[in-house]
Order: structure tokens, then C-alpha cells, then sequence
């Protein structure tokens, strides 16, 4: 891949707030294709507690509406839960100048979350047909650390992939997570047995977003 990235460390901010922010990057990074000068800007953030809804999600897969703040928004993938102690990443990727296509880029975000619970000492896995980081998902009990949901327009990347580090996952009862009903959830301090250190997952998570950039970089 192509340019060089940049990394935002947002801390804690509202969903709404982080797209609009997403959006402002994705219009710059369009205007910067003129000037011939690539940079594509990775966002960390912790969302307040939301529940969002894909494009050609269906809201049905929220089994217990009451009080719940649900948002309708562009990326791909159905139903999933934002919160306090969860990870979201979202790259802002111009694909034309980097020379990737959206495949390979859900295909890369897949391989950075799998080398930041292999750090861990957690296997994570693909599961065909069910784009995210599966623990054990041929087992008997198949569970989703990470989902993962994009959009992807005029070439340019918004939204991400959502790790669940030390997120309460009672939140996740009241929806079907990604529109999956017969698959669990789980996150690394459930799979650990213990909390873990946020700041060490976004470490990991720039170290081995950075490595996977530069190795698959172009001349």
C-alpha cells in the first residue's frame, strides 16, 4: 500500500461526533489527491454507550428497544453495540492511492485485529461468509471479539472495526449481534479472565497496523 498513515487518538466521543469527524477526513483526504501528497488517518476512539444499525440492517434484530439509543448509519453489517471499554478503529483510507481494493481492506483490518490478540496469547480466527474475528468458531462455542463494518465511497474508507477489549457485555443480550442468533460474544478480558490495559491494545493495534502497512507497501 501507498502513503503514509496517520494516528488520531479521539479518547471518549459521542458516535455522531466521530463520524462527522470521519467525514471531514474522508472530504480532505479526497481534496488532497490533487496536490499528488497521500495521507490516510487512523481514528481510536471509545463511543458512550449506542446501539448502530447498517444500511440494509434489520432493526428487528434489536430485541429490547426500550431506552436504547439506535442509529441508522452507511457502513455495512447489521446490528452491533458501542460502549466503554471497547476499541473502535476507524482508518480513513484513500484505496485509489493506496492500491487496494475494499476486499483487501476488510482483509487487512481481519489480520491487524488477529496479530493484536495473538500479542494477547487469544486465537482469533475468520469465519467464512461472516466478515469479523471469531474465538473458536468451528467449536461449540463459536463467539465474535471484533466486528467489523465499513463504508467506502469515492474510493475513500469510513468506519471500521470494533474490538471488544473490556466491554460489558450484558449490552450485547439485547440484540442479535450482527444479525447472528446462533453465535455468542465475548471480549479479550472475558477470554483473559482479567481486565486489560486500553492504552496497551491501542499500542498493539498501531504497532501492528503500521507493520502490515509497510510490509504490504508499494515501491
Amino acid at each position: 500500500m501507498t502513503g503514509q498513515l496517520e494516528w488520531v487518538d479521539l479518547g471518549v466521543m459521542d458516535y455522531l461526533a466521530a463520524w462527522e469527524r470521519q467525514r471531514l477526513e474522508a472530504r480532505e483526504a479526497e481534496e488532497r489527491r490533487a496536490t499528488g501528497k497521500t495521507i490516510h488517518r487512523v481514528l481510536l476512539v471509545e463511543h458512550p454507550h449506542v446501539y448502530t444499525l447498517g444500511k440494509n440492517g434489520d432493526e428487528a434484530n434489536l430485541l429490547a428497544p426500550e431506552g436504547v439509543t439506535l442509529l441508522r448509519v452507511n457502513r455495512g453489517g447489521d446490528i452491533t453495540y458501542h460502549g466503554p471499554g471497547q476499541l473502535v478503529v476507524y482508518p480513513v483510507i484513500d484505496l485509489l492511492r493506496a492500491g487496494a481494493g475494499v476486499r483487501q481492506h476488510v482483509d487487512w483490518l481481519e489480520e491487524i485485529v488477529i496479530r493484536v490478540l495473538l500479542r494477547h496469547g487469544i486465537t482469533g480466527e475468520r469465519l467464512p461468509g461472516a466478515t469479523g474475528v471469531w474465538i473458536e468458531p468451528r467449536g461449540n462455542a463459536p463467539r465474535k471479539i471484533c466486528a467489523i463494518g465499513i463504508h467506502c465511497s469515492r474510493g475513500i474508507t469510513t468506519h471500521g472495526f470494533a474490538l471488544n477489549v473490556n466491554t460489558d457485555l450484558d449490552r450485547f443480550k439485547r440484540l442479535n449481534p450482527c444479525g447472528i442468533v446462533d453465535k455468542g460474544v465475548t471480549s479479550i478480558a472475558r477470554e483473559l479472565g482479567r481486565p486489560v490495559d486500553m492504552e496497551n491494545v491501542k499500542a498493539a493495534v498501531r504497532e501492528e497496523t503500521n507493520t502490515l502497512w509497510n510490509k504490504t507497501r508499494q515501491p
